[in-house]
């Protein structure tokens, strides 16, 4: 059965995807929508950074948020001299990384349900007298809500799986950093098998679960937009 330990590891672990999922709904909100509605030669380059987490290795974006936001690095010296002190293992520190590492995994369905609206709605909403925020809060938002089911749970779920992002900016800190990831990874190095048994089983269920939720909750979400 569970530990003590092993569940502070969940509870943090929940804590980190909820906190990390509200936020890409934030900041991805307005960017996958401009992503959706730029024609600039720059949405390319920023279509690239965004789905880079797709293929970079964990450990290396790790690697550099650790370097970059460390007590020698440019971001480091800042919060340091703004007071927030240093990001690199803390609750603060894996929300970054968390961030960073699953957004594509959030700004990807968004923008392909912005995509797939078309200008009809909008442009109805025009001839309405209807302001550009209000065509959005009105027509776009209603009418994305599948992105939004499917960008919130993907976002939760990459997030709860994460392990060389939150290793590295994080490390391996009691009810502090320890996440469900590196709690399998403690009990696997002392051969606790039995203890990694639960939480990988458990991992394994979650992860099944969220899949057939957002099956069947989002089957639009499985043809192409205008199928």
């Amino acid at each position: 059965m569970p530990d003590q330990a092993a569940w502070g590891a969940v509870a943090l672990t929940l804590k980190l995807a909820g906190l990390t999922t509200l936020i890409l709904l934030l900041l991805g909100t307005p960017l996958a929508w401009w992503l959706a509605r730029t024609r600039s030669w720059i949405k390319g380059p920023v279509g690239a950074l965004v789905a880079l987490p797709l293929v970079l290795p964990p450990t290396v974006l790790g690697f550099y948020l650790l370097v970059t936001l460390g007590p020698q690095g440019p971001l480091g010296q800042l919060t340091q001299a703004l007071g927030l002190g240093l990001l690199p293992f803390s609750f603060a520190g894996l929300v970054l990384g968390s961030v960073l590492y699953s957004l594509p995994f959030v700004v990807q369905p968004l923008q392909n349900a912005f995509e797939a609206l078309g200008e009809g709605p909008l442009e109805a909403a025009a001839t309405l007298r209807a302001s550009p925020l209000d065509s959005f809060f009105s027509v776009a938002l209603p009418l994305a809500r599948p992105g939004y089911l499917t960008a919130t749970v993907m976002g939760f779920a990459h997030t709860v799986g994460e392990f060389g992002v939150v290793l590295m900016m994080g490390g391996n800190i009691p009810d502090k950093t320890r996440v469900v990831s590196v709690q399998i990874y403690d009990h696997v190095e002392a051969l606790e098998y039995a203890q990694a048994h639960w939480l990988a089983g458990g991992m394994v269920a979650f992860s099944f679960l969220v899949l057939l939720a957002l099956y069947a909750l989002n089957p639009t979400g499985r043809r192409r937009p205008g199928r």
